[in-house]
């Protein structure tokens, strides 16, 4: 945000946003003209996918709502007449998934708990518009609508059941606005499967359904890259986004209306996508927005892989690698950041890798973190909140936020609030190389994200034995004349931010860590011509906060040490915390 291209990339998104802005009033103003479609009837509900828990049920009678880490209690109070403690608060709230727990909870009680939180939404004043009435939070919530319709239909009146058909047509009707007001793309694929719903479940929605599926066939050509990522090349985008596309694909078999060519490929693609991410311990690599990993959400979606099918290993346009040997796996990002518009998650981390040893992680990504303000959400974006390299501490990528002139800090707050921190500038040349040498499998990348500021280009190798037991890498900076400032007196800081419960301990003279891991796994980490440094770190992606933890530094001039040799070895045997050294056999 310091430098003068990406002053100009922001002002440039600012009046492409303004427009989008303008189209969007028109459309909205036009709309009103017209009257929303209400369907005659409901034909049947889809399958709700997502796990659900019958206690939360007690929670929501009792008005305790809790939701992304913060918590209310309304005190009889309307839950939406308080102003949301978070947005991600308030998107859960407003999005009604938590309908499927008063369903789990199979009382007439819950039903009736249900039934008239959906009407006070409807017909009160109450809520934060801003984000109910967004465009992701109303597809959600209609499809919430329709999957818990048994719930909240069931024992209504009949003047209730022609008010909820309403209300389905009035949702129908503003997601169709939004859309031709240019939603963002993937506001519009939401939009798209939360049409495709109402229209298969509900009698007389036939036109809607057949823009819907125009439309969801579209998105998912352009999102949906042929290797199975999302073109956010977020991992929890794909999880989400098939647990809403594979009830998709039994509606359309169950209407008997032929299922759009675009939405059997992706689903055929996504689930093997799911697996490159996926170690040994069931979580997801922490990439771009990757945090939490719900492990019942991920075994019961794994289930619907009819094919049971294999990790893919090379994911070239979503710009991943997995590299597997024994029971030791390695993902690495080697891809550059995603197109502006779906960035608002994507991070800093070109080059980084997580690494883990059969049910062990042992290297990984600081994650997205799921209960965080937003200085520590921009945070665990950075590059050093990434196992890689930075120049200067200076991220890879520059996002948009509330720095620099008064005119910027104006523009971006606008931007923020419309289109949310996307990515402005970043690596625009990225390569990456696998091959093999007597069953060792080698993988080599390089990207230009410091070349501007600092006249240097990144390239790292990494090369897993066929054992699995060692895991060699090398990282070099060369120099092509920088544009800000001698290179000379840059600095480069590679970290490997070590797992939450990883014992580290430094041994002779810095040239060796010794990595003893929770299930007493013993590994050794040596790098040339440094001495490597243990400091402490922070893993943001868990369910209640996050965890302290440590990493591995190592600190150089490039201009005078442009390579690094580093080494991960695992040890013979169990490695005891009082267990001298010298005796540490290696295999």
């Amino acid at each position: 945000m310091d430098f003068g291209p990406d002053r100009w990339r922001l002002y440039r998104l600012s009046l492409r946003e303004a427009g989008r802005a303008t189209r969007e009033s028109m459309v909205w103003s036009l709309s009103r003209l017209s009257s929303a479609p209400v369907p005659t009837r409901l034909l049947f509900a889809p399958q709700d996918l997502r796990t659900a828990d019958p206690t939360i049920a007690t929670d929501i009678y009792s008005g305790f709502f809790a939701f992304s880490g913060r918590a209310i209690t309304t005190g009889g109070r309307s839950p939406f007449a308080f102003p949301p403690p978070s947005r991600a608060w308030g998107e859960a709230l407003y999005g009604f998934g938590w309908l499927r727990h008063l369903r789990a909870a199979g009382t007439a009680l819950a039903q009736a708990n249900a039934r008239s939180l959906v009407d006070e939404f409807v017909t009160s004043k109450l809520g934060d518009k801003r984000i109910a009435c967004s465009t992701e939070i109303a597809a959600r919530r209609l499809m919430s609508f329709i999957s818990q319709s048994p719930l909240i239909l069931e024992g209504a009146d009949h003047a209730f059941y022609q008010r909820f058909l309403k209300i389905i047509g009035q949702h129908v009707r503003i997601l169709e606005r939004q859309i031709r007001a240019g939603a963002l793309p993937y506001q519009q694929l939401m939009a798209a499967i939360a049409l495709s719903y109402a229209g298969l479940c509900c009698e007389g929605l036939d036109r809607s359904l057949r823009r819907a599926s125009r439309l969801l066939a579209r998105e998912l050509d352009r999102q949906i890259l042929a290797d199975g990522g999302h073109a956010s090349r977020n991992p929890r985008i794909v999880v989400e986004l098939l647990f809403d596309l594979l009830p998709l694909r039994q509606m359309f078999a169950s209407r008997e209306v032929d299922t759009p060519e675009a939405l059997l490929r992706s689903v055929d693609r996504m689930l093997p996508m799911v697996r490159l991410f996926r170690h040994g311990d069931g979580t997801l690599s922490h990439f771009n927005g990757m945090g939490v990993t719900a492990a019942d959400h991920l075994a019961t979606l794994l289930t619907y892989d009819d094919m049971r099918s294999q990790p893919i290993h090379h994911a070239p346009l979503s710009g991943y690698e997995r590299l597997e040997a024994g029971r030791t796996l390695l993902v690495a990002d080697v891809g550059a950041p995603p197109p502006r518009p779906l960035s608002q998650e994507a991070a800093a981390g070109c080059l980084s890798f997580e690494f883990s040893s059969a049910a062990q992680r042992i290297v990984v990504n600081c994650g997205m973190p799921q209960i965080a303000t937003d200085p520590i959400i921009q945070a665990s974006r950075s590059t050093a909140a990434h196992s890689t390299a930075s120049i200067n501490d200076v991220s890879s990528c520059q996002i948009v936020d509330k720095k620099g002139t008064w005119l910027q800090r104006r523009v971006s707050a606008w931007l923020l609030r419309r289109v949310g921190p996307v990515i402005l500038s970043g690596p625009e040349r990225v390569a990456a190389e696998r091959s093999e040498r007597e069953h060792a499998q080698i993988l080599s990348a390089s990207h230009d994200g410091y070349k501007a500021r600092f006249g240097f280009t990144h390239e790292r190798r990494w090369q897993l034995a066929p054992k699995g037991n060692v895991l060699e890498g090398e990282d070099s900076f060369w120099s092509a004349g920088g544009q800000s400032g001698p290179s000379g007196t840059a600095q480069a800081i590679i970290r490997f931010h070590l797992a939450p419960g990883i014992k580290a301990s430094r041994a002779q003279g810095g040239r060796v860590v010794m990595l003893v891991l929770p299930n007493r796994e013993a590994w050794q980490f040596s790098a040339l011509p440094v001495e490597a440094e243990i400091e402490d770190s922070v893993f943001l992606a868990t369910a209640d906060g996050m965890r302290r933890t440590e990493q591995i530094v190592l600190t150089v001039r490039p201009s005078e040490t442009p390579t690094i040799r580093w080494r991960f070895e695992r040890l013979a045997r169990t490695f005891e915390p009082n267990q001298p050294q010298e005796q540490a056999e290696l295999i």
